[in-house]
């Protein structure tokens, strides 16, 4: 029998992680939004009704490429105090995704979140914990998470996109009009440049936990 990549006998066996592998090869070259189970397939050499038997569909492949990042980031020490221990499990969650960053976009979609295993989601458990430690609801402590949610992956993609490209200044705005802008002008992309998440965070932190 010959098999896709030439070879004749039984088709190679494929390991999850060498789908995984290849998978993040694609990702790395083209964008996960152009990643499809026909495309890995070849990228392995084999059929794409060989690699339904490894994965159901993209989300699956996705779901597991997360989890598997997940398990290997480093876990962080946790201080005792509520607030440090939601802003120090936020921060190691900026840092996890920064260094993968289209998870970050792969996550906004609503839902897509639960799906995950328990290493990928142990960091979400901290910070709701934390939350309801620190005197919240289990209500205000799940509105608490979703908004620090927002503000980390807002930050991340801002940051990815913004690298992709040269920041632009202000000094095209009018002084008459908008004369603050006006003032910071040419030194925006230095101030933009500046990593401002933990202070950030915990002033984030500190707002939500008072208005609970």
């Amino acid at each position: 029998m010959s098999t896709s990549n030439g070879r004749t006998g039984r088709p190679p066996v494929t390991s999850r992680a060498e789908i995984l592998a290849a998978a993040r090869g694609l990702i790395d070259e083209s964008g996960w939004e152009k990643l499809t189970i026909r495309r890995l397939a070849g990228e392995l050499g084999i059929g794409a009704t060989t690699l339904y038997h490894h994965v159901r569909d993209k989300e699956d492949l996705l779901l597991l490429l997360l989890n598997e990042y997940a398990a290997q980031a480093p876990f962080p020490d946790l201080p005792d105090d509520p607030r440090e221990r939601i802003v120090v499990a936020a921060a190691a969650m900026r840092d996890t995704l920064a260094g993968w960053p289209w998870a970050a976009e792969v996550l906004t979609t609503d839902g897509f979140l639960g799906l995950l295993g328990g290493s990928a989601v142990r960091l979400v458990e901290v910070i709701v914990a934390a939350a309801e430690d620190a005197g919240c609801t289990q209500e205000q402590a799940a509105g608490l998470f979703r908004s620090i949610w927002y503000y980390t992956v807002g930050e991340i993609l801002v940051r990815v996109h913004s690298s992709k490209k040269k920041n632009g200044d202000f000094t095209g705005f009018d002084p008459e009009q908008t004369p603050r802008l006006a003032a910071i002008g040419p030194q925006w992309p230095v101030l933009a440049a500046r990593d401002t998440y933990v202070p950030g965070l915990r002033a984030f932190v500190d707002g939500l936990l008072r208005a609970r």
